[in-house]
């Protein structure tokens, strides 16, 4: 016979404690998770025009965008490993990120090399201030753990918006 009480344990959602109020779980959950569909999609854009970079500065901006592309990748799982120790949910698909990225997909087939350096450094920029937004979320609630990681992704966002403007302007000598 079987234990009714078994199944409404798995079938129960998976809640993990938090010492946070339920409003700031589901207030930063929420913003975290958009945060991790900007990242997925910036991460992305990265790599594509890693793949489909041409011209005189292939090598440099080719290796520059997969050295960014990496460090932007290495966000995710700590950023949804967050939402779940708070004790909210996290994405679940390719759906869900589309639903929720602010950044915006690029699929023109071809794009100038400056242009795609522009564009990324406006996106790595639009982040920051994102992620700026979230820690503020985090300091409200008194969250210092999901803090101190954005203050370390928002210097590296800095630091990839700095190396994409010095890369892309244009040479003064």
């Amino acid at each position: 016979m079987p234990n009714p009480r078994a199944a409404q344990r798995r079938n129960a959602p998976l809640l993990t404690h938090s010492d946070l109020p339920a409003d700031a779980v589901k207030e930063i959950g929420g913003g975290l998770n958009a945060l991790l569909a900007d990242v997925f999609a910036l991460y992305l854009k990265s790599k594509n025009f890693h793949w489909h970079m041409s011209g005189p500065h292939f090598r440099d901006y080719h290796l520059l965008l997969d050295e960014q592309a990496e460090q932007i990748f290495a966000m995710t799982d700590p950023l949804a490993e967050r939402v779940r120790k708070l004790g909210g949910l996290t994405l679940r698909s390719i759906g869900h990120i589309a639903r929720l990225q602010r950044v915006t997909d690029n699929d023109a087939e071809y794009v100038a090399p400056q242009d795609m350096l522009a564009e990324l450094r406006e996106d790595n920029r639009a982040l920051v201030v994102r992620m700026r937004a979230a820690h503020e979320l985090c300091a409200e609630a008194g969250d210092v753990a999901t803090a101190s990681l954005l203050e370390t992704w928002i210097d590296e966002a800095q630091r990839r918006v700095w190396f994409l403007f010095e890369t892309g302007r244009a040479n003064r000598e």
